[in-house]
């Protein structure tokens, strides 16, 4: 049985489609694209007193194991992630998943 990870991915809004573009070269069949706010050191103004908070996009990619490095760089070259204010990427182990079928059975 195929082995699984998620790849988040947190960059700002409007990014998530590129995101799940270039995973989707290495191999992705997609991702769900979030919406919501952040604040960081790098991006956090304040306006008129108040502190506003840009708005991001959360990407969530489950992929099979074998492929998860290949896919991690892809995203951090097509969105430059190393930079600061470019967005965070970390991977998570998935213990169980349900309704992925292998692209074996697909084709």
């Amino acid at each position: 049985m195929e082995k699984y990870q998620c790849i988040i991915t947190i960059t700002s809004r409007g990014s998530g489609s590129d995101v799940v573009e270039a995973a989707r070269r290495q191999g992705s069949r997609g991702g769900t694209i979030v919406t919501g706010r952040g604040s960081s050191v790098y991006e956090t103004k304040k306006l008129f007193g108040a502190f506003l908070e840009p708005e991001k996009e959360l990407v969530i990619t489950v992929v099979e194991a074998s492929k998860t490095q290949s896919i991690m760089e892809a995203i951090r070259k097509a969105m430059d992630i190393e930079t600061p204010g470019k967005g965070i990427m970390f991977v998570l182990d998935v213990e169980d998943v349900k309704g992925i079928t292998p692209f074996s059975e697909i084709e």
